[in-house]
């Protein structure tokens, strides 16, 4: 049986492994290096664009619960992640580059796999097909995409800068994670309150980049550009990436009123992203603002911030849970252009698409996983009516139910839903594997 995967990121890598290995003959359809987007360069698959870093590894994390469900499942992702990864305290945070050479060449050497460089410009009605092209997909696909789903939905996606390591001036900025976690693996900047007043103005009234369709601009909550967050009010960022709780200052021992983190980028260590600073400033305008930073004073940028348009599909009208089409069910949507947001989420559809496309080939029930489970909330979020209007979702312990017991303490309450969710998990695939 043959199955078409078209879109080679995240989801598409994750889809294609998952049906190679249930035993399919997979076709991955990747446009580039014939054409890239906006935001790609690389003509390796499964490119990170926005940030290095995948969220938090720790179970009384979602983030992390997420990650522990997709290597129960065969993630390559995390494979590969793991072998890539770079310093990020409690998070993992890979080396974009190897990451993606990673995967590429698990790809390739598939030998189930056959990597098509080639854009696709129509989906095919007959077979099986998951589409996993992206939220920045355009043109005619997207026209296609707009003619089986009705009209998609769009938000606006930005990018932290990131600068050089020995740019920073170190005398001003200490080592440290918040609260301890994973040692010296972020470089912390801090400020004062008068350091911090003089920054925030000046983001307030720095110039942004003009969008194409700004009329129709939304943003998403879960990844806001900066200069936005400082619009909402003067502590916002102190409370968002900027906040200094957990922090202690070794020149002083003080907690900083202000603390920008920097995260490290590459294996080398010789490049850091700006973690929190995704924005629509002119990129003379990040200059200026950015290096008010007393740390980043001399800042050497190796790229700078940028914004690009996401689309996504008002999938709870037009998706079942097991992220199939509900009028077209052998064609197969997975990765952000479902609604999932974020670099796991959007492999973990993949993963779940790839499997239930292989399945429906095979003419067994597809699989819907339990809403105990973190995959399986998301998978239900996605495809059940809402009230309003749809907006992409992160993995959150709000979308699982509730414990039967009450407990007050955060963390062992997430460690509880941690468990109790890969608890349903196993016992779900024992069932199915009977």
């Amino acid at each position: 049986m043959q199955i078409h995967v078209i879109g080679g990121g995240l989801a598409g890598c994750e889809a294609a492994f998952q049906a190679a290995n249930y035993g399919a003959d997979v076709i991955l359809h990747e446009m580039k290096p014939i054409r890239f987007s906006p935001a790609h360069r690389l003509e390796s698959l499964c490119e990170l664009v926005c940030s290095n870093s995948l969220k938090a590894d720790r179970l009384d994390s979602a983030s992390g619960l997420l990650k522990e469900e997709m290597r129960l499942l065969g993630s390559i992702t995390l494979q590969c992640a793991a072998a890539s990864a770079v310093p990020a305290g409690g998070a993992l945070a890979v080396d974009r580059n190897v990451f993606a050479a990673l995967v590429t060449e698990k790809i390739e050497g598939h030998p189930r796999i056959t990597l098509v460089r080639e854009e696709m410009t129509k989906i095919p009605r007959d077979g099986f097909v998951v589409v996993c092209t992206g939220p920045l997909t355009d043109g005619s696909l997207a026209e296609d995409i707009k003619t089986l789903t009705g009209d998609s939905l769009s938000f606006y996606d930005a990018a932290a800068p990131i600068v050089y390591r020995d740019s920073i001036d170190m005398s001003r900025a200490f080592l440290g994670a918040r609260y301890g976690r994973g040692g010296d693996d972020y470089i912390n900047c801090p400020m004062n309150q008068e350091e911090y007043t003089a920054f925030y103005e000046a983001l307030l009234s720095a110039e942004c980049a003009v969008l194409h369709e700004a009329d129709h601009k939304t943003v998403f909550e879960g990844c806001m550009p900066v200069e936005v967050m400082a619009s909402r009010g003067m502590d916002t960022l102190r409370f968002g990436p900027l906040r200094p709780v957990g922090l202690t200052n070794p020149a002083d021992n003080s907690r900083p009123y202000a603390a920008v983190q920097l995260r490290q980028d590459n294996k080398a260590g010789t490049l850091f992203n700006l973690v929190g600073f995704q924005t629509n400033l002119k990129w003379g305008e990040q200059k200026r603002v950015f290096s008010m930073i007393p740390a980043l004073h001399d800042a050497v940028f190796a790229r700078y911030g940028v914004m690009h348009r996401n689309s996504f599909i008002d999938s709870p009208k037009v998706l079942s849970p097991d992220f199939s089409l509900r009028a077209y069910p052998n064609i197969f949507f997975a990765g952000q252009i479902t609604g999932v947001e974020g670099y796991m989420e959007s492999a973990a559809a993949g993963i779940m698409a790839g499997m239930n496309a292989f399945r429906r080939a095979c003419g067994q029930e597809t699989l819907v996983l339990p809403r105990e489970s973190m995959l399986g909330a998301l998978s239900h979020y996605i495809s059940e009516d809402t009230k309003g209007v749809f907006q992409p979702m992160n993995a959150n312990f709000g979308l699982l139910p509730p414990l039967n017991e009450r407990i007050r303490d955060k963390r062992t309450r997430y460690e509880t839903l941690s468990l109790r969710s890969l608890s349903h998990l196993k016992d779900f695939f024992a069932l199915f594997t009977k």
